[in-house]
């Protein structure tokens, strides 16, 4: 399997604000970017730094504009010259020990390593680079820059170094450098820089313009940092995969649990003081209801949340009934166990159809509504199977009814279905589920009773639909790993 393909596929989501949510709390993009230019002028002022000189244009030089994708609202597009600070030079004493860094001391690959041999100041401050902690040193000849030598320069002895002019060094000025050292790897930037070689083979450097010209996206500082602690996740997750100690789906399912678990915990998002409390949601859809504080709920949760019971919340939850199966009639559907796909999602390829003489025997109630939760309530290995029914599965049929062997859970409108979903395929309620059947080893069963008296705990309404579109988030997010997973192992089972 060709892992380098799978962590350029996470560092293009990244690049793309595709690899976390967005926070609308965070500081927009545009506000740092004001920050950054005026400490730019800043330092320009004091001395610190220069001027950038503007290049000549010439009919080869790149005309670039914006970043050629789509990036999130609150990020902006500039050019790599407004966030760092070009081959700064240093001033130091003579006999002063820094760091010195040839090309070979730089790693190739995704680690960003590098290695220094110590030196005297006067002995490498004429004829190499100059740079110091937290500056970025990106290769500019090839094959080293296809073959991602770049680093953050760290551990330098009196914060100092100097090292291979091969080397172009970017000191980066309000942000976050690590995640600049991963766009700088990613596929994008590469292809990018490899566009205008200059030289002949062997002995190519890239055009200057991208150190100085390219437009980036520049995402809110905090999201910067969120990027990478999850680039880094996952680049430890395929260090493991890499070295054959864990599945790859595997994981991703078990993340997935956690994050249903943390879902219903109230731990998923934060809790909002302004949110109508569950309490009133509840007597909204029962002015009689009452709590049953009995203090043996299965865990704690928010103030503003309330256990119920799940028959609380439902104008609909019941078993289907026995059909009488037609032949030849291919008019209305019946759905069973086995439209709940145990990959997950819905179908109705396999069901079987209904007598049509019998339709009046079936109330209104029974056909199957978008939002309704299917729980397989019969058969050794797939008994306690949920999935969410959507009404889009119905293609030409008019509508489908349950069997006797799937349950249907259809909620108050007041209630968000598909929070109601995320809980009910918690690994916590599909442990209750499979404790709570009855029969025997080859003939378990799931009564109505059990997911009638199931405790619920209730978040506020806009709670719930934070939470749901939280978990949307996050899921889209392995999907798209599992997907780039899938798609490099194809193509290098096919190499």
């Amino acid at each position: 399997m060709d892992t380098k393909k799978l962590r350029q596929k996470i560092l293009d989501l990244a690049i793309r604000g595709k690899l976390v949510p967005q926070d609308p709390n965070d500081e927009p993009a545009s506000v740092l970017f004001e920050r950054i230019k005026a400490e730019k002028e800043r330092l320009i002022k004091e001395g610190k730094i220069k001027k950038s000189k503007k290049s000549a244009k010439t009919s080869d030089t790149p005309h670039y504009q914006n970043v050629p994708f789509e990036i999130p609202d609150n990020w902006v597009s500039v050019p790599v010259s407004e966030l760092f600070y070009l081959n700064p030079k240093s001033e130091i004493a003579d006999n002063i020990h820094i760091g010195f860094i040839p090309m070979a001391c730089v790693d190739d690959g995704f680690s960003g390593n590098h290695y220094f041999e110590k030196r005297i100041w006067k002995e490498v401050k004429k004829g190499y680079c100059h740079f110091q902690n937290g500056d970025i040193g990106i290769a500019k000849i090839s094959p080293c820059f296809e073959n991602l030598k770049s680093t953050i320069f760290q551990g330098l002895p009196n914060n100092c170094g100097a090292g291979t002019t091969e080397l172009v060094i970017l000191r980066p000025i309000n942000i976050y450098a690590k995640f600049y050292l991963y766009l700088f790897k990613s596929q994008w930037y590469i292809d990018e820089g490899t566009k205008y070689f200059k030289g002949v083979v062997g002995q190519q450097r890239v055009h200057k313009g991208i150190f100085t010209d390219l437009h980036i996206p520049l995402p809110p500082l905090v999201e910067q940092q969120r990027i990478v602690t999850e680039i880094e996740k996952w680049f430890a997750l395929i260090d493991q995969i890499e070295q054959g100690k864990v599945n790859l789906q595997t994981t991703i399912k078990q993340t997935k649990s956690k994050i249903l678990d943390l879902a219903i915990h109230g731990k998923l998002v934060p809790q909002d003081p302004n949110d109508e409390p569950s309490i009133e949601l509840l007597q909204r859809i029962n002015p009689d209801f009452t709590p049953c504080d009995n203090g043996h709920y299965p865990f704690d949760v928010p103030n503003e949340w309330k256990w119920c019971k799940m028959n609380d919340l439902c104008s609909f939850l019941s078993r289907g009934k026995s059909p009488k199966y037609s032949e030849d009639d291919k008019t209305y559907p019946v759905f069973a166990q086995k439209c709940n796909l145990k990959e997950g999602g819905i179908s109705l390829e396999q069901a079987k159809f209904l007598d049509p003489s019998t339709i009046n025997k079936w109330d209104s109630k029974y056909k199957l509504q978008t939002g309704d939760v299917l729980v397989n309530s019969t058969g050794t290995g797939t008994v306690g199977r949920t999935r969410l029914f959507d009404e889009s599965c119905l293609g030409k049929y008019p509508f489908v009814v349950p069997d006797s062997h799937v349950s249907v859970v259809r909620t108050y409108e007041e209630i968000n279905s598909e929070y109601v979903f995320a809980y009910m395929s918690s690994q916590l309620i599909q442990q209750y589920i499979e404790d709570n059947l009855a029969g025997s080893t080859n003939q378990k069963e799931l009564y109505i009773g059990v997911l009638e008296n199931l405790y619920f705990p209730l978040p506020p309404i806009k709670e719930q639909q934070r939470i749901v579109q939280k978990i949307e988030k996050l899921f889209s997010i392995l999907d798209n790993i599992q997907n780039a997973f899938r798609s490099v192992f194809v193509y290098t089972s096919k190499g």
